[in-house]
């Protein structure tokens, strides 16, 4: 039986294409570097000039679009070359695309010029055979070439020869003037040809003295969508933004975000199980014209011969106007809040205060069962008046506006304050709190009454769960060189528990036992790992205990700085 034989013509039918047109042109030049970039025809000397004729009826815009096409395939080192020639645009995305072995590096490079030879340095994932030829061209290849005006040439050569006298009306009566130098400076050309550097310095000088000042460059666009593409492990290799530093390098997608790029949960859950994102947020903090927040969207790329994931390819455009309108009124929430607990503080304090009165008979004889009453409104309404001052406290936190102080003070007596207080409360849950002696010469620096807050309300909310014949075991000492360390255990009901179900724990239902917080161990603990970097230190959640790190004091409070000094 005869067998079949399969005969590709893609390369006839796109040389038989009609290019006599713009749009034909562009087509057939699209088409061909493609199919040479993907090795279905060969790079040889026709198809290469074929490429060379078309290059001048395609704009540089489409050239440096067809040449970041080769991130996606394994050009042949002839192809690349012949981009390398193009113009600086056109070279630099080609090379920076490109994927080629050392070798056929190695024997490009000496064809490059200096912007090209710039272009892969900027490269990192060139290899040291390559790395070593660029140095290899030494310090004078770091360079920039600048081809001055015809005019300006012709202007310079006239003034050197003293043929040319400026009129009144010359365009290059300034020009001529700066560079007219007083006799007591003028020098002849050295017998090596040419001027003293100090001749040139002087000119120059004397020039941007006297020369008018340039009109006003116009301002860049603003940027309001980019597209990207990335390596294996997030980081950003090509895009079409300007300026183009400001996101190569930056790993926008990954487990964690660095170069003051910050992307949010669904793109890191997205990376790690390979699968597309659709408007995840993203926020670029370094200052420029692409910092603020974008709304990302990116599929995954896989190598089409092996299968491996090889990044994403997205793009990003910036923030709807509903998306801010929204932090705003989140922000304008925080301060209703504020408003809220202001009003609520006042009636909750009378009541505490008039029920205190009754139960200790200040206005006079009052029966055993009223007094009782009385004792029991005024512990509620101190636990209404500790809940209220929390509520306070996240607002202020959340719309930052907590007001801090850089005090200097000593650790260990803070601690065993703190511990005295709550000893009642820990009486009445029958539970103890063991309190081991620390370094009575550690000092921390930040606010003293809100470090004071902090551990007083991870205390009561510990001792709140614990069962009765329970011990919690406070400890304070010093961690690294520049924290202090408080650490205290967890009671049984909340040992073991996972981070994420421990900050999000509801109400419990026992919400008639004393210090148990009303809106939940949950939230008390998110309050304390907030209130703890406002601070200055943090919150760390173990199976088997938590830890507050607070800053150590330099030496005094005058040395120490403020470190928890809202934003």
């Amino acid at each position: 039986m005869g067998q079949w034989v399969r005969f590709d013509d893609s390369l006839k039918t796109v040389l038989a294409a009609d290019a006599s047109t713009a749009f034909g042109a562009q087509a057939t030049f699209r088409q061909l570097a493609d199919l040479i970039a993907r090795e279905r025809v060969a790079a040889d000397s026709e198809t290469l000039g074929r490429l060379r004729v078309l290059r001048d009826q395609v704009p540089a815009s489409v050239r440096a679009a067809v040449a970041r096409s080769f991130a996606l395939g394994q050009p042949p080192v002839e192809l690349v070359a012949m981009f390398a020639e193009d113009e600086q645009s056109v070279a630099s995305a080609a090379l920076r695309a490109a994927r080629l072995s050392s070798e056929h590096w190695i024997s490009l490079i000496p064809q490059l010029g200096p912007g090209g030879r710039a272009a892969l340095r900027r490269r990192d994932d060139l290899g040291r055979d390559v790395e070593r030829a660029l140095a290899s061209f030494g310090s004078t290849d770091f360079t920039l070439a600048y081809t001055p005006e015809p005019q300006a040439d012709a202007m310079l050569d006239a003034l050197e020869l003293g043929s040319v006298t400026p009129s009144i009306n010359s365009p290059g009566k300034d020009v001529a003037g700066a560079l007219q130098m007083p006799a007591e400076t003028d020098r002849q050309p050295s017998a090596a040809g040419g001027f003293d550097i100090a001749e040139l310095v002087d000119r120059i000088a004397s020039y941007q003295q006297q020369r008018t000042p340039s009109a006003t460059l116009p301002a860049m666009p603003a940027v309001d969508h980019f597209r990207f593409q990335t390596d294996a492990e997030g980081t950003v290799r090509w895009t079409d933004a300007m300026p183009r530093g400001a996101l190569i390098g930056a790993r926008l997608i990954g487990e964690a975000a660095f170069g003051d790029a910050i992307a949010d949960a669904v793109v890191r859950d997205a990376f790690r199980q390979r699968i597309s994102v659709t408007d995840a947020c993203l926020t670029l903090g370094q200052p420029g014209m692409l910092a603020g927040a974008w709304r990302i969207s990116a599929v995954p790329l896989f190598d089409p011969a092996t299968g491996q994931f090889i990044g994403y390819h997205g793009s990003a455009r910036r923030a709807r106007s509903e998306h801010l309108a929204a932090q705003m009124a989140e922000k304008s929430n925080a301060e209703g809040l504020r408003r809220l607990v202001h009003e609520l503080r006042t009636p909750t304090n009378a009541i505490a205060g008039f029920s205190e009165l009754i139960e200790t008979q200040l206005l006079g004889p009052v029966a055993p069962p009223y007094r009782e009453r009385a004792a029991a409104i005024r512990l509620l309404a101190a636990d209404l008046v500790a809940t209220i001052e929390d509520l306070d406290l996240a607002a202020r936190i959340e719309g930052h506006a907590l007001e801090l102080r850089p005090d200097v003070f000593e650790l260990a007596p803070l601690v065993a304050r703190v511990v005295a207080e709550l000893q009642p409360l820990a009486g009445s849950r029958g539970c103890t709190l063991d309190l081991v002696p620390g370094d009575p010469a550690l000092s921390i620096a930040c606010d003293e009454r809100g470090a004071e807050r902090l551990l007083s309300r991870l205390m009561a909310t510990f001792i709140s769960a614990a069962q009765s014949d329970e011990a919690i075991r406070v400890t304070a000492a010093k961690g690294v060189s520049t924290e202090a360390m408080v650490t205290v255990t967890f009671p049984r009901a909340l040992a073991d528990m996972p981070e994420d179900r421990l900050l999000n724990m509801e109400a419990e239902s026992a919400m008639d036992a004393p210090g148990t917080p009303l809106l939940g161990t949950g939230f008390a603990l998110r309050l304390a790992r907030n209130l703890a970097a406002q601070l200055g230190g943090r919150l760390a959640i173990a199976p088997s205990h938590i830890v507050v790190t607070l800053p150590i004091a330099v030496a005094a409070l005058g040395e120490a700085q403020p470190t928890g000094q809202a934003v």
